[in-house]
């Protein structure tokens, strides 16, 4: 159960009317994809992290950008290639001969948002140097702690895992981002737009709409949207589908559970509700679970996708009505 104080109706309000506004922002730089830019905002709010997969030069950088530029963030990017080291990645401590002291020079993911660009072109070491700063917040180097800034959120793309000199993130890593994001390629009437020029602009032309702090404001506030008991068992049941089912190996764990009930509860306040309803659930079920699924070897083989699957599980379970009385299930 949430403890914190229910959110008041000006809140709600306040907060919607903003996200409207950054939405708008990084949708003049986003073409034609106000569905991406929404998840993308609502793992802000939910202090989760994105995976972008997709071909390249569909705009995943950009989106990354536009979310730095309007919240005047401070942002870096990675270009993860096979020789890059971990500590190009959390930075090192270097021996200054005028000291005599050793000291820290923090690495790239020292930023309120990094974008780790082809993330598995890089080895399976170098991946991992990602994982403890996604999930702590901190950078251990010789054994010293050193927290990244507030908010904090990692923007991976990656490419296709089927195209020559990729690495494939495992299991652990995977299960780390909050969603996995698909830009995908525009509609024709964008992209005629922008081979007009009428429409290209570069998040650096953005004007920032808010900042850190007011970020870090909304953070705190999603967390304090309400969550019925019967939702609750929903999201149990939802994950507990995906493991029965006969075509997935590893279902989605009690950390995607969660991550799914975070992001419902940013996408609701996002939405101008101060608490979730079954449909936050259903519709964000895809971005948040999809990527944590294991298929069985022969599901791989016949071409089955961990969408398809994803969306046999949800119709199976039951959608609790107000009452706290279920719904038939729909097949």
């Amino acid at each position: 159960m949430n403890t914190h104080e229910p959110l008041t109706q000006p809140e709600v309000q306040g907060f919607a009317a903003l996200a409207a506004r950054l939405a708008e922002n990084i949708n003049a730089v986003v073409l034609g994809k106000p569905q991406v830019v929404r998840l993308a905002l609502t793992a802000l709010f939910a202090q989760g992290h994105v995976l972008l997969e997709d071909v390249p030069g569909v705009g995943k950088t950009t989106l990354a950008r536009a979310v730095a530029a309007t919240v005047q963030g401070k942002w870096r990017r990675i270009q993860f290639t096979p020789d890059l080291l971990p500590s190009d990645v959390s930075g090192v401590t270097i021996f200054n001969q005028a000291t005599r002291a050793f000291e820290f020079h923090p690495g790239p993911v020292f930023a309120n948002i990094v974008i780790a660009d082809e993330i598995n072109r890089a080895s399976p070491k170098t991946q991992s140097a990602l994982l403890e700063v996604m999930e702590e917040r901190t950078v251990t180097v010789d054994g010293v702690r050193h927290p990244v800034p507030q908010p904090f959120l990692v923007v991976a793309t990656q490419n296709p895992v089927e195209m020559d000199g990729t690495y494939r993130l495992p299991e652990a890593q995977l299960d780390r981002f909050l969603v996995k994001l698909s830009v995908g390629y525009p509609d024709e009437s964008v992209e005629v737009e922008v081979l007009r020029g009428a429409t290209v602009r570069s998040p650096d032309s953005l004007t920032a709409i808010t900042d850190t702090a007011t970020v870090g404001e909304m953070v705190r506030m999603a967390r304090r949207v309400h969550i019925a008991e019967p939702l609750y068992a929903y999201a149990v049941r939802l994950a507990a589908a995906t493991r029965n089912h006969p075509q997935v190996r590893v279902g989605v764990s009690p950390r995607g559970v969660i991550a799914l009930t975070r992001a419902a509860c940013a996408y609701a306040l996002i939405d101008g509700r101060g608490w979730i309803m079954p449909e936050d659930l259903k519709t964000l079920a895809e971005p948040v679970f999809a990527h944590r699924l294991l298929l069985t070897p022969d599901a791989q083989v016949r071409g089955v996708t961990a969408a398809e699957v994803l969306h046999q599980a949800v119709a199976s379970v039951p959608v609790p009505l107000p009452s706290g009385q279920p719904a038939p299930a729909h097949g």
